[in-house]
């Protein structure tokens, strides 16, 4: 009978239940394989799971934000800081202002939150009290707050932790921050600037975290005499309980005047955005937000999953090469090539499918444990369990789609085979990849044009303003390009690797040997090198925007003082006398309380004593009497700083941004801060090295002999010269720039002047001789003390150091504070990154090396009959990994710092432009070196003896 050609009914689904069939088998056959692809897949997925719900638990919930922030009460009124009645507050939080016109209204007068209530409430006060209490001779701060915590309208904001509720007027409810701080019992006496209470439970506030030092006051227990701090958004608040709900409308009104409120009702059902602004004011939310949060978590999650889904690759190229003799019986029994392909396909998507799985539950599993480790804690930063679930899907199908993909390559290859071939010698041959060439460099040319067009659109305007609104999509254009280039660079890959191949002939056996191996096994190799590509590419961007990002930190951080440098003054106010009558100020010796400071500390490395023009003291307030000077012998209402010349002023822009932010008009000492009584020094050389951190030349010490100033900016030079201008702090004249007033000059002195820029921008104009400060009437007197410690104290050396200095001034009152500066964790974020992108590496290099050796078992066979020593074996190994690692490392630093730095030189960063190449080097140097060693350190050099297959 003819044969029947046609297709066999539902022939397409029977072989794709045969390929899942043999997939299946397969994966059961060889379990190390699978379970390292599941693992590489798995790990990836349940990290963004766990990163997606860690964040979104961290975000309040409207009924969170309700039961945290107000408990059963309907509303919260309080103070918003606006500087006018053109403004609106955010209606899912009552201290940002979401909309505003941004005028100034100088008559503008806010309204007490208490005379904003709307009648019919029953009001619920909240205070915060600024108090002290004794520790050895010195005073040290925590905050008391007057509310009535247990009342049952706060129920789900206040909780009793231990203990129980105070029975009369001297117990107290304490948070467990304050009994750990003070090593309290429940039951002891604890005297504080508000009286001497006894703790006799504990509380915790949902919306703070447990470690704060809180002593929680009834309103009959706050003392009628206790100072209250200025009335502002955290000083003062007002509960409102009754049936009645507050209105969108009357947040709006009590906006007009300055007074912002938290309604249960808005918050639950908050109103349409075209009710959040007001009339000719824009919305300051930033819709985009959430967007940004999605993308970036794309962008990290995509090149993770590259990462891994090519070292999947990998492992199924290694797998196909050794299924390669099944498939190609199947083949001879009449197999399609789909099929064949589907085959290797299919155990990509069984493994993914399980990986995925695994990872989800893993990635919640583990969220579940750290929000309930931090909420059992006492931490407020996450809120309850929030899986994200449109981020989980992404990354299970960003995940289930690399492992798919990643599978396909090498199915691909193994469909397209010869049969004979393979039945003959159970191999493939390496691709040409000619056309992955052409494919690759075209793409870096993509690349390259989408980093030069997203560099040329930044700098085509000198407007920051119009660059902010071009930002966006710069942005897109240098991350497509970084995409780009790394897909180009993998894609060139084996072309890269097969150029180094052929220049290899100096070097050692194993070297030569792991390259040409790599040249010959391009499917493994290239996976693999793609891989350390892909981590080094997100390790150099995240090096250079880490760096340059603590770069701008340090250029922006106010410096009180040098690094580690602590100042205590030697004038201090004394409190009032009994009648209320001010009494003179308290003058204490400097060698006195720099010898009381060294014994406390072990760590002072040296102190010096600075001289300043007199401080205000005894200025009558108000407006200034004509017949009364600025200065006399028992009083000093005059207060020194330098001019700005004319055009040196920072230029900026209508709205405020800065039209350059690296112009040396806008940067250094003093070019932004108040003046203070300190802020001019009178001294010579050793006052100059203690304050600036340099030692001044030969011409700065010359200036200072001229009668001269040595000064720290140069923007406040003009033709060698400078203005030293006292003003009266008695009057008031309009600001250069802006709404509000600045006391008016009624002195002005031109001085000579040279630049010596101190290390960090410090506090201080600059320093005149004393000779010059006599001659000028400054009437210099001591000041303070510098203390520099080799290190920054610890809070008991704080301590310390606080009860030994108030033990010299016969008083409390005084903390001793040093200059923490920003870099206490700079350098051990660079460093976590290039430990994590070693770690990565560690594992790509390994990996590799483990998959090369195994699928290189028989030509390490055949080495060894033909006489190779054993320890060649170990030598490949960590050549292998050498080489794997050190080629993806360097092209992945340079993929991933070129772009970083051209993003930072597009934006406001660009001011302080920073590259680690300490740490660059380490990425590209030492780390490829030690996954060598490690490779060549965990192979065995023995080989179990095996038959030789025959060709």
């Amino acid at each position: 009978m003819p044969l029947d050609l046609a297709p066999v009914p539902q022939g397409r689904r029977s072989s794709c239940r045969v390929a899942l069939r043999l997939a299946r088998r397969d994966i059961a056959r060889h379990k190390g394989r699978s379970l390292l692809i599941i693992l590489l897949i798995m790990l990836p997925v349940a990290g963004m799971t766990g990163a997606a719900t860690l964040y979104q638990s961290s975000q309040r919930t409207p009924g969170e934000t309700v039961r945290y922030e107000l408990g059963n009460t309907q509303a919260r009124f309080g103070v918003l800081p606006v500087p006018s009645a053109d403004s609106l507050q955010d209606p899912l939080d009552d201290g940002v202002v979401a909309s505003s016109t941004g005028r100034y209204d100088p008559d503008f007068q806010r309204t007490d939150p208490l005379d904003a209530i709307p009648a019919g409430y029953e009001i619920l006060p909240h205070r915060l009290l600024q108090l002290t209490t004794g520790l050895g001779k010195a005073l040290v701060s925590l905050q008391g707050r007057e509310v009535d915590a247990l009342n049952p309208a706060f129920t789900g904001k206040f909780s009793l932790l231990a203990g129980r509720a105070p029975r009369d007027g001297r117990e107290v409810l304490v948070s467990p921050g304050l009994m750990t701080r003070f090593h309290l019992t429940f039951g002891q006496d604890f005297t504080t600037s508000a009286g001497t209470f006894v703790p006799v439970g504990t509380i915790r506030d949902a919306a703070a975290s447990d470690g704060n030092s809180f002593l929680y006051l009834q309103a009959s227990q706050v003392p009628a005499d206790l100072p209250q701090g200025p009335l502002t958004r955290q000083s003062v608040s007002y509960y409102l309980v009754g049936p009645e709900q507050v209105t969108w409308e009357q947040i709006k009104e009590a906006n007009s005047k300055g007074v912002g409120v938290l309604s249960r009702s808005v918050v639950l059902n908050p109103p349409p955005v075209d009710q959040r602004t007001v009339p000719g004011a824009q919305l300051h939310d930033n819709p985009s937000v959430l967007l940004t949060v999605y993308a970036t978590f794309g962008l990290v999650g995509a090149l993770a999953l590259l990462e891994v889904g090519l070292l999947a690759g990998a492992a199924f190229a290694v797998g196909a090469r050794r299924q390669v003799r099944e498939l190609a019986l199947l083949a001879s029994a009449g197999a399609e090539s789909s099929t064949i392909g589907a085959v290797v396909t299919a155990g990509g998507l069984w493994l993914g499918s399980f990986a995925v799985a695994l990872g989800a539950a893993a990635g919640l599993g583990a969220a579940a444990v750290v929000v309930h480790v931090v909420r059992s804690t006492g931490s407020a930063r996450l809120v309850s369990l929030h899986p994200d679930v449109p981020l989980t899907a992404m990354a299970m199908a960003m995940g289930l789609g690399a492992c798919v993909l990643a599978a396909m390559v090498p199915a691909r290859q193994v469909s397209r085979q010869a049969v004979l071939g393979a039945l003959k010698s159970g191999r493939t041959t390496a691709p040409k990849g000619r056309r992955m060439t052409v494919a690759g460099a075209g793409t870096l040319a993509l690349a390259a044009g989408l980093l030069a067009a997203g560099w040329l659109i930044s700098g085509s305007t000198a407007d920051p303003d119009r660059r902010a609104d071009q930002l966006p999509l710069v942005v897109t254009m240098l991350i497509a390009g970084a995409v780009a280039a790394v897909a180009g660079l993998v894609m060139l890959t084996g072309w890269l690797i097969g150029c180094l191949t052929s220049r290899t002939q100096r070097l050692s056996l194993s070297l030569r040997m792991a390259a040409r191996d790599s040249a010959r096994n391009r499917g493994r190799s290239v996976p693999a090198v793609a891989a350390v590509l892909a981590a080094a590419t997100l390790a150099g961007a995240a090096l250079v925007l880490s760096a340059s990002q603590q770069a701008g930190l340090r250029d922006a951080h106010y410096w009180s003082g040098l690094q580690d440098q602590a100042y205590l003054p030697l004038t201090v106010d004394r409190p009032p006398a009994a009648d209320g009558s001010r009494r003179p100020p308290l003058h204490v010796e400097a060698s006195t309380l720099s010898s009381a400071v060294a014994g406390a500390l072990g760590t002072v490395e040296s102190t010096q004593l600075i001289a300043a023009p007199a401080g205000l003291r005894n200025c009558p307030e108000g407006p200034a009497d004509p017949g009364l000077p600025a200065l006399t012998d028992t009083s000093n209402c005059l207060l020194f700083s330098l001019a700005r010349p004319k055009g040196n002023e920072c230029p900026t822009t209508p709205k405020g941004r800065l039209m350059d932010p690296g112009d040396w008009r806008c940067r250094g000492s003093m070019v932004n801060e108040q003046p203070s009584d300190r802020a001019i020094l009178v001294g010579g050389e050793e006052e100059i090295q203690a304050a600036l951190g340099r030692s001044a030349p030969a011409e700065a010490l010359a200036v200072l002999d001229a009668g001269g100033m040595v000064v720290t900016n140069p923007v406040f030079i003009r033709d060698g010269a400078i203005l030293l201008e006292g003003k009266d702090v008695r009057t008031h004249g309009p600001a250069p720039s802006g709404p509000g007033t600045v006391p008016a000059t009624v002195r002005s002195i031109p001085l000579p002047a040279t630049v010596l820029e101190p290390v960090v921008a410090v506090p201080y104009y600059g320093v005149v001789s004393p000779e010059t400060a006599q001659r000028l009437d400054l009437r210099p007197e001591p000041a303070g003390l510098l203390v520099q410690l080799a290190t920054y104290p610890s809070q008991a050396e704080a301590d310390a150091a606080s009860a030994a200095a108030a033990a010299v001034y016969g008083q409390a009152g005084m903390t001793f504070q040093a200059e923490p500066g920003i870099t206490q964790g700079s350098q051990w974020m660079t460093w976590s990154i290039v430990a994590a992108a070693a770690l990565v590496t560690f594992s790509a290099a390994g990996i590799t090396a483990g998959l090369s050796l195994a699928d290189a078992r028989t030509d390490h066979a055949t080495l060894a009959g033909v006489g190779a020593a054993p320890r060649l074996r170990r030598a490949l190994a960590g050549s292998q990994a050498l080489f794997t690692s050190g080629v993806g490392a360097a092209l992945g630093a340079l993929a991933g710092s070129v772009p970083a730095l051209l993003l930072v030189l597009s934006t406001d960063m660009r001011k302080a432009v920073e590259v680690p190449w300490l740490h660059l080097l380490a990425l590209v140097v030492a780390v490829p070196c030690t996954a060598g060693a490690l490779a060549w350190a965990c192979t065995r050099s023995g080989l179990p003896l095996s038959r030789r297959g025959l060709a």
